[in-house]
């Protein structure tokens, strides 16, 4: 038996009543189906899926979000297969979609972080725990907007080095940023621009904010930076805490507030 839904990208997919064999693509949406007490139907997970901890031991792994090994996803026989457009490569999603149920996210906003959660909760028959668990990210993120305090600060937000690359609008770091209170330097750009070093000197930000992922920030990168910004305050930052919209919300308005007194301190 099956049921017809339509995903966040708008596409029609017959999936199982109550799936039992589950493959993440996502790391966050793999933290999410954990925290909704799916470990015992997920058989697959990425090579990034770090949360929880034991998500790759308990299930296989079948490589990175885009650089997926279709057989071995195929030779786990998944009656359904979570993803996301953006982290996901098109053409594996294609071509998996073609032989199993495949159900894609479509992420900017946190109202969509939220309609993910609700959505999934009712694929996996979770609706209950889902919804109360999307209601209480709400209630954290509202108390966080009623009490922010900080004066806006401009920002650039940067996930890669050599080249140099960061965050612009169209995200959902973006729409972070904006909820933590800050200003998007690269509000002119569009998704991950690649920044020549002409570029990144043409920008005034108050913060640098350098992401613990998916690039490894190390001391050299954050002195070359301060270099190009003397003025500016360069901070490390959770990349998680910024990008990942699963459960792991639940985290981000107190490191938000963490974030905010570190500024203030300095």
């Amino acid at each position: 038996m099956g049921r017809l839904v339509i995903d966040m990208m708008g596409r029609r997919v017959t999936v199982p009543d109550q799936p039992q064999r589950i493959i993440s693509l996502v790391p966050s949406q793999t933290e999410l189906l954990y925290h909704l007490g799916l470990s015992e139907q997920i058989v697959g997970v990425t090579k990034f899926c770090v949360h929880p901890e034991t998500a790759r031991r308990q299930a296989s792994v079948v490589g990175g979000t885009k650089q997926l090994d279709i057989n071995r996803v195929l030779a786990l026989q998944p009656d359904l297969i979570i993803g996301n457009k953006e982290e996901n490569d098109r053409d594996s999603m294609e071509e998996l979609a073609a032989r199993t149920p495949v159900w894609l996210s479509d992420i900017q906003t946190l109202d969509d972080a939220r309609h993910m959660i609700q959505s999934v909760g009712r694929l996996v028959d979770r609706e209950a725990t889902a919804t109360a668990l999307s209601g209480e990210i709400q209630s954290l993120f509202d108390l966080w907007l009623a009490e922010r305090d900080v004066p806006t600060r401009t920002v650039l937000y940067l996930i890669w080095a050599r080249p140099w690359m960061g965050v612009a609008t169209a995200t959902f770091i973006d729409h972070m940023l904006d909820l933590a209170g800050f200003e998007n330097v690269l509000s002119t750009y569009s998704r991950y621009p690649v920044l020549a070093e002409e570029e990144l000197h043409q920008l005034d930000p108050d913060l640098v904010l350098l992401s613990s992922e998916p690039f490894p920030f190390k001391n050299d990168h954050a002195q070359q930076i301060a270099q190009a910004f003397p003025n500016a305050q360069i901070l490390p930052v959770d990349g998680e805490l910024f990008s990942w919209y699963g459960s792991r919300l639940l985290q981000t308005p107190a490191y938000f507030r963490s974030l905010s007194d570190r500024i203030k301190m300095n």
